[in-house]
């Protein structure tokens, strides 16, 4: 197999109250499992079936929309878990607490235009921080299971922070309302590791 489900950083129940266990387990087990699974059957006996899902991305516009759907699905979602995390949320601090300071005004702003960039994207999507290639932050959304890294979106950059607005990924807890899956996720960030990805 090209590529494979990583597993959860921590047990499904770790984020509770701000998302829970069921949510986890169906959105990890099910979904992104099955991004994977469909993704490897896209790129069988393929040449990019040696390919990182990361090159992939880069280069999406070259292949079908089963690639593009799986391949960003993949790539998504195994960002998406390591930047939650148990005992996190508060604000960064350090150099990636100075780029959203310079980028944004201060962290309540930035909060602020994220939760509006999450709650706006019509339908299915994601909203994200990117550093772009000059090296500064801008918050973006993508349809669907795009992403920053694909030739294809709209902002392109190194996406360094993703919160996933496809109903599966609150639906059980929160069902229709978005704003409060987006202000309840702020306590799950784990800024350690979008501070690595920062750097």
């Amino acid at each position: 197999m090209a590529f494979t489900l990583p597993p959860l950083p921590y047990a499904p129940g770790a984020l509770e109250p701000h998302i829970d266990a069921r949510t986890m387990e169906i959105h990890h087990g099910k979904h992104h499992n099955a991004y994977v699974t469909n993704l490897n059957n896209a790129v069988a006996g393929k040449p990019e079936e040696n390919l990182s899902i990361e090159e992939i991305c880069k280069n999406i516009s070259k292949y079908p929309m089963p690639v593009r759907n799986n391949g960003g699905g993949h790539f998504n979602h195994s960002m998406f878990w390591t930047v939650m995390g148990p005992n996190a949320g508060g604000a960064p601090s350090g150099a990636l607490g100075d780029a959203i300071n310079a980028a944004f005004g201060n962290f309540e702003e930035f909060k602020t235009k994220f939760n509006t960039a999450a709650t706006t994207r019509f339908g299915s999507g994601w909203a994200w921080l990117v550093k772009d290639s000059s090296g500064k932050l801008v918050i973006s959304s993508t349809p669907n299971q795009d992403n920053p890294l694909m030739d294809i979106a709209e902002v392109k950059g190194t996406p360094i922070l993703g919160l996933d607005v496809w109903e599966h990924a609150y639906y059980l807890n929160y069902q229709n309302r978005r704003p409060d899956y987006c202000a309840a996720w702020w306590n799950v960030v784990n800024w350690k590791e979008v501070a690595r990805r920062f750097a």
